[in-house]
């Protein structure tokens, strides 16, 4: 058995697209990323509803210090049409034993709906295996964001299975799919599992 050397997540890439740059935060993205993480929708989505928003100060020392971090990898997702800081896509919650990371993401309401998302998940997934290492890349997205879900299947993300009643919302309780993909599978359809 070959043995791996373990992912090397104190450096921070700038990933480039057609759509997308992702890139390493700096302290100065804190207040755009505040009023992302105030909309109503990525509230929402991300389960956070009902909870008090982050201080600003909390914000400026949480963006400030995500390239210090050598067990994650948080970039910024910018536009590149407009040059906008428009979300966050981060590689989280690393099992070097297993070479695998939780993915997450969220994409502000300035960059909806016009393919961004679908870029930062291909992008971010493709460093990941390519450049890291990783064998599996997990995520967990609730069954009343179908929008995120396709986005994830359109990169090869395949379901797992459900984790039931994980997220307690107005009077209800909703479900959560869990989602991966494989560097094996990756290694076939590098994000686009359709053709």
């Amino acid at each position: 058995m070959t043995e791996r050397r373990p992912a090397d997540f104190s450096a921070k890439p700038t990933l480039t697209g057609t759509k997308v740059v992702l890139r390493p935060f700096t302290e100065e993205d804190a207040p755009t990323m505040a009023a992302i993480l105030r909309d109503p929708e990525v509230l929402l989505l991300t389960g956070s509803a009902g909870t008090p928003p982050f201080p600003d100060e909390r914000l400026r020392s949480w963006y400030a210090g995500r390239n210090e971090q050598n067990d994650r990898l948080d970039l910024g997702v910018v536009d590149r049409a407009s040059g906008e800081l428009v979300g966050e896509a981060v590689l989280n919650e690393w099992d070097e034993r297993n070479r695998s990371c939780n993915f997450r993401t969220l994409i502000g309401p300035r960059g909806r709906d016009r393919g961004l998302g679908t870029e930062t998940v291909r992008l971010i997934t493709g460093y990941g295996f390519e450049r890291l290492g990783l064998n599996r890349i997990s995520l967990s997205v609730f069954d009343f964001n179908p929008r995120a879900r396709r986005i994830y299947e359109k990169a090869g993300f395949v379901a797992e299975g459900t984790e039931r009643e994980a997220l307690r919302h107005e009077d209800g309780w909703v479900d959560a799919t869990t989602m991966s993909v494989l560097a094996r599978e990756w290694a076939v359809h590098r994000g686009r599992p359709e053709g």
